[in-house]
């Protein structure tokens, strides 16, 4: 009982829920009725709305992959002033530039709710995004913090944080259908920066296209399905302190990115 009751639970929702409609919508979905608190260890959460939206559409309260939802309770406990919830895009909806990483971080997106921020591997994204037009400032420290995106829009493969941020193939496999439906927004000729192989392979699949046609490789580009793959290391601590990813690289592949965006060819 107290294991399924866990599930309830929701970041940015301290409050007592008194009223039958939120256990109703409960049941419908294999809750039993409870008492009029949601105990999670030793905090105290409300129950939510538990609809479901569209299954390609992103829903803020998915829990369709187990270890992942079971995750971010144990997280949420812990650090109840976490989002720890899966994390929407973040960006402009009209961009043209679409920036597809693999999954929050502990400390990163899970804990502000914005991809990419508040971890190391956000310091040189946005930079980089700065530097190019992409950003209204070079740092991004939070959701209230006034950072606009123009022309860019930046997404996970992966919604929710994974444990050792490593998600399993089910799980990318499940989270595919809001990848699929995010580039299904992109104008014909967008391009599409996969940061590492994980979230290149969740594209290439999103497009329903054959993997050993389109192979990961840093400042490749792709075309497949109207749009322009470009790929890059990912901006991970381990990358940039390693050397496997340097400024000058980072740099020079959105050099490439905006000479795609600007190339009159396929205007």
């Amino acid at each position: 009982m107290r294991s399924e009751l866990r599930r309830l639970c929701r970041p940015s929702l301290w409050t007592r829920i008194y009223d039958s409609d939120s256990f109703a919508a409960a049941s419908r979905h294999g809750f039993e009725r409870g008492p009029a608190f949601i105990f999670c260890e030793a905090t105290v959460c409300g129950p939510v709305d538990m609809e479901l939206s569209s299954p390609n559409v992103f829903n803020p309260h998915c829990r369709s992959c187990p270890r992942l939802a079971n995750f971010l309770d144990e997280v949420r406990c812990h650090h109840p002033d976490y989002y720890c919830a899966p994390v929407p895009a973040f960006g402009d909806p009209a961009a043209r530039l679409l920036i597809v990483g693999l999954a929050p971080g502990m400390h990163g997106a899970n804990r502000t709710g914005r991809p990419f921020t508040g971890d190391h591997a956000g310091i040189l994204l946005y930079q980089t995004l700065y530097k190019f037009g992409f950003a209204s400032t070079a740092k991004s420290r939070s959701v209230d913090d006034g950072l606009a995106l123009t022309g860019c829009r930046i997404t996970n493969a992966v919604k929710c944080l994974p444990p050792g941020n490593k998600p399993v193939a089910d799980e990318i496999a499940k989270c595919n259908s809001y990848l699929r439906y995010e580039l299904s927004s992109l104008s014909k000729h967008s391009v599409v920066l996969a940061l590492g192989g994980i979230a290149h392979r969740a594209v290439v699949r999103a497009l329903a296209a054959r993997q050993v046609d389109f192979a990961f490789a840093h400042a490749a580009v792709h075309e497949l399905e109207g749009l322009r793959l470009l790929d890059s290391y990912h901006c991970s601590r381990y990358n940039t302190n390693t050397g496997r990813l340097t400024t000058s690289m980072f740099e020079a592949v959105f050099a490439m990115a905006r000479e795609l965006l600007n190339d009159p060819i396929d205007q």
